[in-house]
């Protein structure tokens, strides 16, 4: 059993390199506001956060997470560019279905975390160059992809702008966005909707239900997407190889989807970067569907540490969340990636080593 001051120990060694990076550490409250987090955190963090109700502040909750209230401070008050690093615990449930696991994970860990708002096309190579150097000795396999990517992809198809709004919602929901697109591979029947003999009750206003009838209709009269179509998709969503290898495979899938050919020369000039930063791509797997099931709020590069280990957390993750500064910054907007090691489980590998 690792206790809290091995960890701790181990997130103070991160904090001060990160700390020799460049960055200036910051600490967010532990209680925060729940109303605006919770939308922006997404599906997965919103079932995990534990939120309680306080009398005079209304809705609140434990931190889940890091990198939203740092973004807030620094749209607040922040200048360009800027490196932020922190230490502090996150808490979320975990043991979420019906039988609990035999090793169930801790409701409340260490982050220790790197947030760098800069203008400078080189910034996801620094920050996965910084997380590469300091995770080196301990094993793990890197992984990246980029959700811009498949986000691209998804607007590239040719449907309807209510057809690819759905799909491009559910991107970080696999099962949903799978249903949807068999859905929009096949022709939708036609309904019929009777004038009922009563008035019409319900939630929704008569109006409402008269231009839900119309969407109906009209989507219905969609023809469907052609199976090509789907199986590039799955072709892209598929993809994982060392990286060197993915890099042809992409730029084959860009010549049948035009739509993610300006990804594909953004996710090759990245790893270039990174490989100029003396990192072997061979060593580093590609996955296009890295990300589907992370964070919502990151929408381009992403990456994660896995070590060997069954039913494990990555021991470091991360990405860019260009679109979240857009939100936060009312009318400000600067790219931004960041990402997070948990010491616990770097405890845990020294341990096994």
């Amino acid at each position: 059993m690792i206790g809290k001051r091995d960890k701790q120990a181990i997130g103070q060694t991160l904090l001060a390199a990160f700390r020799g990076a460049g960055a200036v550490e910051i600490a967010p409250d532990i209680l925060l506001p729940a109303e605006s987090l919770l939308d922006l955190y997404g599906e997965d963090i919103r079932a995990r956060a534990y939120v309680t109700a306080d009398p005079i502040r209304g809705e609140m909750m434990l931190r889940p997470d890091f990198t939203v209230p740092v973004v807030q401070a620094h749209m607040e008050n922040g200048a360009e560019p800027a490196k932020y690093c922190y230490l502090g615990e996150v808490f979320r449930k975990q043991d979420m279905g019906d039988i609990r696991p035999a090793n169930p994970r801790d409701n409340e860990y260490l982050q220790a975390g790197f947030e760098l708002f800069s203008r400078d096309p080189d910034a996801d190579a620094e920050l996965f160059a910084l997380f590469h150097g300091l995770l080196a000795p301990y094993g793990v396999t890197a992984q990246m992809g980029d959700m811009g990517l498949l986000l691209d992809a998804v607007a590239g198809l040719p449907l309807t702008e209510d057809r690819a709004y759905a799909l491009s919602h559910h991107i970080w929901r696999p099962g949903r966005f799978d249903r949807l697109l068999a859905r929009f591979s096949t022709p939708t029947p036609m309904h019929k909707f009777d004038e009922p003999a009563a008035a019409w009750a319900g939630l929704r206003t008569p109006d409402e239900m008269t231009r839900r009838i119309a969407r109906l209709q009209a989507d219905a009269a969609v023809a469907p997407l052609p199976a090509i179509w789907t199986e590039r998709l799955e072709r892209l969503f598929n993809l994982h190889a060392p990286a060197t290898q993915a890099l042809p495979a992409l730029h084959e899938l860009a010549d049948d989807m035009p739509a993610i050919a300006p990804a594909v020369v953004r996710i090759a000039t990245r790893m270039q970067a990174i490989a100029d930063r003396g990192i072997d791509l061979d060593g580093i797997i590609f996955d296009a569907s890295h990300g589907r099931t992370t964070l919502e709020y990151y929408d381009g590069f992403t990456f994660s540490f896995v070590a060997n280990h069954d039913g494990w957390p990555p021991v470091a993750s991360g990405g860019r969340y260009d679109a979240l500064t857009r939100v936060l910054g009312k009318g400000r907007e600067i790219p931004a990636v960041g990402g997070i090691i948990r010491p616990g489980l770097i405890a845990e590998l020294e341990a096994d080593a």
